[in-house]
């Protein structure tokens, strides 16, 4: 690392300088220099002079050591974390300090007591009206068919490995487990045919990963493929799994399903029958319903529900990289399809601003194809917006979709007020956690019962907001979702004294939650903002070059994207656009 002396006029290094004006420091040469300035303004030193202080915030890309000791630490049983909290964190906080006490500030030790109560979960359907009621957040698909399925008639497999792997190397053992796949495909309702013998894809160290698969799925599509199972790898698989997606949704059009090798060749019933329920979403098919009961606004077919999400470049992106707009949308009353759009945006602007209005667009003329008539309501879930930002939700997306309505809708719908929009900002990026007063009000992970509401005592007095529950934690500390209404034309209005529209929310919400097609659980956030997060995580893929820069280069990965991204890049091939590509 050279640098620049203006006094002297002449160039040295940072090893030099150090060992000039710093004779007393012992340091090795070969170490790496440390930048503690900025990327733009770098100030560097050598390792030996600098000490980590600790306890802060890593910014980083944590390495796989790291991220499994955080993630250890992060599990603790919910009473272990409350213990801290009420014991240790006040000290590490230091707000128990004489200068509060001269105010006559106090910090009490102990945790605010709130009310709270728990909805019971929705009855499930399945094929030919068989019902299924949940039990803790979950159930299981035993002998039932999914509700509604779509056969598969062309379809095959392709199996991507290198030379040092040693799982499923033959086209016999690939075809066995396959084979066994379909058993489990067809007791889910899934009729498929015989697949098509698969191809093989070894990729060797030098290897133009990117053009080597495009060229493999290339030769397949001209087969008329319908679904590809692609087989990766288990361990270093990110820039694979990238060029595939980038293969078959975006240039190809063809819908496809990742797998691990060593995962899919043990066989397992329950991990089958997991990947059939992507496979479903994915050919158009509904996994399962709820009853129309716990649906009222939504089983009426005149309601669309909407998810809208926005992912930002992360450490070690390129300092252009963009950040992106996801969306989806229900196309009818049984909530089973949710396709999705996807748009550029400025890097860092959370605001979906410019592409909003074609986005939903986009979604309104599905919805019209699905059902004959554009939604007279439209419920919109919108997630990733801190409370600093709400207000700009309503200036600068409300009037895009605005926008979009009154260019798609009759002139007499819209003089008549059509469609009614209510938006719900969506966050899960907060600190608030709950913890059960007594024993036999805890699930059996030692959380709150899946369902618990919180809407009084930490929510605001004015306004429209409440925490949900709706999961079961599998280990550490559940952590609720918040749901803050800064939009409503739809509740409010239908508010009957029986049916209050607080309460008519927090049912919705709490049964979409029991709606997410690919588990047999109840998940942590309504299905609309949970499918946008997938979708925006999903164009990171056809984006890796921008957000991992480092990656594709190790990798020799070789990607046909220029060095600034451009919306062909995210552009979704006609094929799979209208179907649950990402799932």
């Amino acid at each position: 690392m050279q640098f620049h002396l203006s006094t002297e006029n002449r160039w040295t290094t940072v090893g030099e300088y150090f060992k000039k004006n710093y004779p007393q420091i012992n340091f090795d040469p070969q170490l790496p220099v440390v930048n503690v300035g900025s990327y733009e303004r770098p100030t560097y030193l050598i390792a030996e002079v600098c000490r980590v202080l600790p306890g802060q915030e890593a910014k980083t890309k944590l390495d796989p050591n790291q991220t499994a000791n955080m993630i250890g630490f992060a599990v603790r049983r919910p009473h272990l974390n409350a213990q801290s909290i009420v014991s240790t964190g006040s000290d590490l906080l230091n707000v128990r300090n004489q200068t509060l006490s001269t105010f006559g500030v106090n910090i009490t030790s102990h945790m605010t007591a709130v009310p709270g109560r728990v909805l019971s979960p929705p009855q499930l359907m399945y094929q030919k009206s068989q019902t299924m009621l949940p039990r803790f957040g979950s159930w299981n698909l035993s002998q039932n068919k999914l509700v509604e399925t779509k056969g598969l008639t062309k379809w095959s497999w392709l199996r991507v490995s290198r030379r040092t792997e040693h799982c499923m190397t033959t086209q016999q053992q690939v075809e066995e487990v396959m084979k066994l796949f379909r058993a489990t495909l067809e007791a889910t309702g899934v009729h498929t045919a015989v697949p098509l013998s698969g191809r093989f894809c070894e990729l060797m160290p030098g290897d133009n990963f990117a053009a080597k698969i495009n060229d493999t799925v290339s030769r397949a599509v001209v087969n008329n493929l319908e679904f590809l199972i692609v087989i990766l790898p288990e361990r270093d698989n990110t820039q694979l799994y990238n060029q595939v997606k980038i293969a078959c949704d975006v240039r190809h059009g063809l819908l496809n399903l990742c797998v691990q090798d060593t995962k899919f060749a043990k066989c397992n019933v329950d991990t089958f029958a997991n990947i059939s329920l992507k496979v479903n979403l994915k050919l158009g098919g509904r996994n399962h319903s709820v009853q129309p009961t716990r649906l009222p606004i939504v089983s009426e077919g005149k309601t669309m529900l909407v998810g809208l999400d926005v992912t930002h470049p992360s450490p070690g992106s390129k300092s252009d990289a963009p950040s992106v707009a996801a969306i989806v949308a229900s196309v009818d009353q049984h909530l089973g399809q949710w396709p999705a759009a996807i748009g550029l945006l400025r890097s860092r602007q959370e605001m979906i601003s410019q592409p909003m209005q074609s986005m939903f667009e986009s979604r309104l003329d599905l919805w019209r194809r699905r059902n004959g008539r554009f939604p007279e309501n439209i419920i919109v879930y919108r997630d990733g917006v801190s409370e600093g930002q709400y207000s700009l939700v309503l200036e600068n997306e409300l009037p895009e979709i605005r926008k979009a309505c009154e260019k798609k809708y009759p002139a007499n719908e819209t003089k008549a007020g059509f469609p009614k929009i209510s938006i719900i900002v969506v966050g899960k990026r907060h600190h608030t956690r709950f913890y059960v007063t007594s024993k036999d009000r805890m699930d059996r992970s030692g959380n709150p019962s899946s369902g618990t509401v919180v809407d009084r005592g930490i929510t605001q007095a004015w306004l429209w907001d409440f925490f949900l529950q709706a999961h079961t934690a599998i280990q550490g500390t559940a952590r609720p979702a918040h749901y803050y209404v800064i939009y409503d034309q739809i509740f409010r209005a239908r508010q009957t004294a029986s049916s209050p529209s607080a309460d008519v929310l927090e049912e919705l919400t709490h049964s979409l939650c029991y709606m997410f097609g690919r588990a047999t659980k109840a998940v942590s956030l309504c299905p609309p903002a949970y499918y946008a997060d997938i979708v925006a995580e999903r164009a990171r893929c056809y984006l890796h070059d921008q957000f991992d820069p480092d990656m594709s280069d190790t990798a020799s990965v070789t990607s046909t994207a220029t060095s600034n991204a451009s919306n062909s890049s995210i552009t979704i091939h006609p094929n799979v656009a209208d179907k649950m590509f990402y799932t």
